[in-house]
Parts: C-alpha cells; sequence; structure tokens
C-alpha cells in the first residue's frame, strides 16, 4: 500500500477550523443574523428575546485566563499524524491507535475523523499536587513545546518549574489546562457518549465546575468514590480519590445496571419540566421496584420537579408499586423508560 507525500499548505495539513464551523451551523439556524459576512447580535439577541442574560450580577465560574483557554480549544492545529509502521504490532489488522504527542495537539487534529464518533473517554489528568505538571502559560502547545515542558526546559534552555502552591495563579493554571482539553474531549463524544475524569481533593470542585460549564449541568452524571489505598498526611489518612462521570447527551443514556436491578425506577430520571424534559405521561405496572418507604402520595406532589398522578393511585408497599399507575412529569429518558 503506497503512501501519499502530504505537502505544505495542503488540506489534510489543517485541523477543524472549529470556528468556521460553528458559525455554519449558526448561519443555518439563524440565517437572519448575518450581515455581510458579519454577525449582528442585536439581531441575535432579539431572537433569543428572554434567554438572553442581562444582570451585570449572576453566577458564573471565571478564572485568570479563561477566555485564552477558551479561544484556545477554537484555535486550529497545522501539525499531522505520522505513523510509525515499525513500531506499531499487526499494522494491516489492527483495529487500535495508540497515539503519542501532546494530548491537545492530538485531540484538535482527531476533529475532523473522529467527531461525535467516539463512546466513550476516560482521562487520568494530573491532579495538580504542585509536582505532577510543568506548565508555561503561553498556550503554544505544539511538538516542540511538548519536548520542550517534559524535558522541563524552555527554548532558550531556562529551568521551568511546576506548578506550586505559592504560584498566584495555582488553580488558573491547572483550569486553563484542562479546559480547552474537555472542551474538545466532547466534540469527540457520540450522541450517547460519556466521559470519566480522574481526580483527587485537590481540584474536584474545580474540575465539577468547569464539567457542568463545558458539558452542562444536566449532564452530570456521577462523583464516584475510587478506592486507592492509604496516603497519609499530617492531620489525616485518605483513601480515596474520585472519578466524575459526564454524558454528553443524558436523554440518549440508557440506566446503568447496579447490581442487576435494570427494573428500578429511580427519582434521577425526573428532572424540571422545561423544553429539553417536557411533560410527559408514563404508565408502570404493578409490582414494578420503586424504592421509597411504604405510603400513598399526593394527586400532585414536587416543587420544581412536579409529578402528576393523572390515572390510577402511586402507592408503595414493600419496594413495589402496590396498583397500576399513570404518571405526569418531565421524564429526562422517557423512550428508555416506556420500552420497559
Amino acid at each position: 500500500m503506497s503512501m501519499e507525500q502530504i505537502k505544505t499548505g495542503d488540506e489534510l495539513t489543517q485541523s477543524l477550523d472549529i470556528v468556521n464551523d460553528n458559525i455554519s451551523r449558526l448561519k443555518e439556524l439563524f440565517p437572519e443574523v448575518f450581515t455581510e459576512g458579519k454577525i449582528d447580535f442585536k439581531v441575535l439577541q432579539d431572537i433569543l428575546g428572554e434567554e438572553i442574560e442581562t444582570e451585570e450580577e449572576f453566577y458564573r465560574f471565571t478564572w485568570a485566563g479563561k477566555t485564552e483557554a477558551r479561544r484556545e480549544a477554537h484555535k486550529p492545529s497545522t501539525g499531522t499524524l505520522r505513523p510509525a509502521k515499525e513500531e506499531s504490532v499487526n499494522w494491516d489488522t489492527t483495529e487500535n491507535l495508540y497515539l503519542e504527542g501532546d494530548n491537545l495537539e492530538v485531540l484538535k487534529l482527531l476533529q475532523k475523523s473522529y467527531s461525535n464518533k467516539v463512546k466513550m473517554i476516560y482521562i487520568d489528568p494530573p491532579y495538580n499536587t504542585g509536582k505532577d505538571f510543568v506548565y508555561k502559560d503561553n498556550y503554544k502547545d505544539n511538538l516542540k513545546n511538548y519536548q520542550e515542558l517534559t524535558g522541563q526546559i524552555d527554548s532558550e534552555g531556562n529551568k521551568l518549574t511546576t506548578n506550586s502552591e505559592s504560584d498566584g495563579r495555582y488553580h488558573s493554571n491547572w483550569l486553563n489546562m484542562m479546559y480547552p482539553r474537555l472542551k474538545l474531549g466532547k466534540n469527540l463524544l457520540k450522541e450517547d457518549g460519556i466521559i470519566f475524569i480522574s481526580i483527587d481533593n485537590h481540584e474536584v470542585e474545580n474540575l465539577k465546575n468547569i464539567g457542568n460549564e463545558i458539558f452542562g449541568e444536566e449532564n452530570f452524571l456521577a462523583q464516584f468514590i475510587w478506592r486507592n489505598g492509604r496516603t497519609s498526611s499530617s492531620i489525616y489518612t485518605n483513601e480515596h480519590e474520585y472519578i466524575l462521570a459526564y454524558a454528553k447527551n443524558i436523554c440518549n443514556i440508557k440506566m446503568i445496571d447496579y447490581e442487576g436491578d435494570e427494573d428500578l425506577i429511580s427519582d434521577r430520571a425526573i428532572k424540571k419540566i422545561g423544553v429539553k424534559n417536557p411533560a410527559s405521561e408514563i404508565h408502570f405496572s404493578k409490582g414494578l421496584r420503586f424504592e421509597g418507604d411504604d405510603r400513598t402520595f399526593e394527586k400532585k406532589f414536587g416543587d420544581s420537579e412536579v409529578i402528576e398522578i393523572t390515572r390510577g393511585v402511586l402507592r408503595c408497599e414493600n419496594n413495589q408499586l402496590a396498583e397500576d399507575v399513570t404518571i405526569k412529569a418531565g421524564w429526562v429518558m422517557k423512550d428508555m423508560i416506556e420500552d420497559w
């Protein structure tokens, strides 16, 4: 099998231009907001109406360098992936790929071929212990920079330091490293894809904050406890780390079975009624597993997550439905539940 040489300037030397790709999608959705090739944000604001935040004070998560980190996720790469046949096993038949290089650069290069095609991603990023990664706030992140960082010297041979807690931007440095990588990782996931991220107590709160921003708080699946043995400090002994799980779109995720309880209805399947989770009715049969105290529920209950009994009575006995019932609510996984 012959391999053609890729020349400088060839389309194959450019990663996906995410900015222009997003602009094209926006043009398909709202063609009226474009005038002479530019976006008229006033028109876009008129279209979106009440969905625009106009208050000066509102909930948001920010840090030093966030704007540049967001831009970094959208910058195209001009690198290419070079096959290493001599180092490979079963080159012609294997269905696996092992990619070596700076992970941000590689994530950009994968955008064209693997966008919306990956079922599951697991990442084990630096935990920001003060010693586990070298950081230089220059946003080059090409192969040369990767080699410089792993060698802990810059292009002039000057020694680089780890991201210590004495650094005034200790958490910001870590967030600037993580944000574009998670953003690009999300692009690779299928609509029913899931990402799992290992972390410890140094950055678990910050990781969840940027995870909620990038994937959407509604797509947060779980914060798992991962027992890792024993690590001691002068104050306490720690025996666990965490794994955060996010869905690309929780509406497309099937219920994850636990100890064979595939017929168990969870209250996590009900969310606040809205555009993503419109109110709809689902019928449940007598005898279905139902976690809860023995009781009879009112016809309508709940605060933000309103549940209405439209037919029958919702009564629980011995962790089972005592009779047939139809429930109206904002179901997250309506299609899957109805398949039961």
